[in-house]
């Protein structure tokens, strides 16, 4: 089993959410700029997941709404799949 890389995770994600027109205010303004829409997956060693799984994997509660670029959604979801185990903690 290969380990996941939490960096390479937030650079998948920070290259996926940076043509979203910020501010964003709720998680349905992400999917026009997501290069396959809500069948976006990132992937690293076994982890695999789709953004729709992301935001209930990492409890997306949408309290953190607006977001202001794209390095702040990075941080909160592979944050929020640390807190969940579904990513190791650095």
């Amino acid at each position: 089993m290969s380990e996941p890389d939490p960096e390479e995770i937030r650079a998948q994600l920070i290259d996926a959410f940076e043509g979203a027109d910020y501010p964003v205010s709720n998680p349905m303004e992400f999917l026009p700029a997501l290069p396959n829409g809500p069948a976006t997956t990132f992937e690293s060693g076994d982890f695999s997941m789709s953004v729709m799984e992301l935001q209930n994997a990492s409890d997306g509660d949408g309290d953190r709404f607006p977001y202001h670029g794209p390095e702040e959604v990075a941080d909160d979801i592979v944050e929020g799949l640390q807190d969940a185990g579904e990513l190791p903690a650095e």
